[in-house]
């Protein structure tokens, strides 16, 4: 079995979760007057969308959308800053860096929904520490 590299564009798998990132950096600019620039520092107002959503109460199945739109801006963030690249199976997405971890950023948003999670710190871990400015 050989590998097809792509050299132009990038790989089929990160379609989705890069439209849905980008559908989140467009629904917090309008809605929330909040400006996401695909940096490590701005997973900490990220953070902070998901823990005020969770304290107003509002449920899992009403957000859901939101929460995946938010972890793939996160992992487009550990894209971005590592030189990794989105990998899916069977409808999930990972983000795999360049030494060969995989990181589920769209779970960490769950996680983070119900107050066990932070993609501030799935970032930092992600891309290497205090380097990554997380």
């Amino acid at each position: 079995m050989t590998a097809q590299h792509v050299t132009t564009g990038r790989p089929s798998a990160a379609a989705r979760p890069a439209r849905w990132a980008a559908d989140a950096v467009a629904t917090m600019r309008e809605g929330a007057r909040l400006r996401l620039d695909y940096s490590a520092q701005s997973l900490w107002r990220v953070d902070r969308v998901i823990e005020d959503i969770r304290r107003e109460g509002a449920p899992y199945a009403a957000v859901e959308s939101v929460l995946r739109g938010l972890g793939a801006y996160a992992g487009e963030v550990v894209v971005r800053h590592t030189g990794g690249e989105w990998w899916a199976s069977g409808g999930e997405y990972w983000v795999r860096t360049p030494d060969g971890r995989l990181w589920d950023p769209l779970d960490e948003a769950r996680r983070c929904f119900f107050d066990d999670g932070s993609l501030r710190l799935l970032c930092r871990d992600a891309t290497g520490g205090p380097r990554g400015s997380a």
